[in-house]
């Protein structure tokens, strides 16, 4: 039997799900990618990871770290590819200044969330994010049982 996919928008690319778990996702921007032409090709290959991604800021401008853009083996071979890069984010001042605001209290933190395609564009969701307590993280896991027997249950009373 073959692996199934999460399902997601035809225009996702990829999604972090750890961030919706570990951390209390407030406000979301969107952000725009600078990115060479063999990461490209590999976003169109679905080569991507933003699994443990964050958002670091620093002289005004965001960078994105610790995403894992595999490059494929035949677009890549005249350049020497770096697939943990940090990326630059373009973004608005006035987002950015926002985020920096509240990057500097105490317990909050940006992380990716999503990229997606906007039009021919890669687009990047970030979010502003306080990180959550193991209690928090057990009654996460509480309601997602309940919601998936509730769902059981109520398939089996519409049968």
């Amino acid at each position: 039997m073959a692996a199934t996919k999460a399902k997601t928008s035809p225009g996702t690319i990829a999604l972090n799900k750890r961030a919706k778990f570990d951390y209390q996702l407030h406000e979301r921007f969107e952000a725009g990618l600078v990115l060479t032409g063999w990461e490209m090709k590999s976003i169109r290959a679905g080569k991507v990871q933003l699994t443990d991604t964050y958002v670091f800021l620093k002289n005004g401008e965001a960078f994105l770290l610790a995403c894992n853009i595999t490059p494929l083996l035949a677009a890549s071979t005249h350049v020497i590819a770096e697939p943990m890069r940090s990326r630059k984010l373009l973004m608005h001042k006035r987002e950015l200044a926002r985020l920096a605001t509240a990057t500097q209290q105490k317990g909050q933190t940006c992380v990716a969330v999503a990229m997606y395609w906007k039009g021919h564009r890669v687009k990047l969701e970030v979010a502003l994010a306080t990180g959550k307590k193991e209690f928090d993280k057990r009654a996460t896991l509480k309601d997602r049982d309940w919601n998936r027997d509730k769902g059981r249950i109520m398939k089996a009373h519409n049968k």
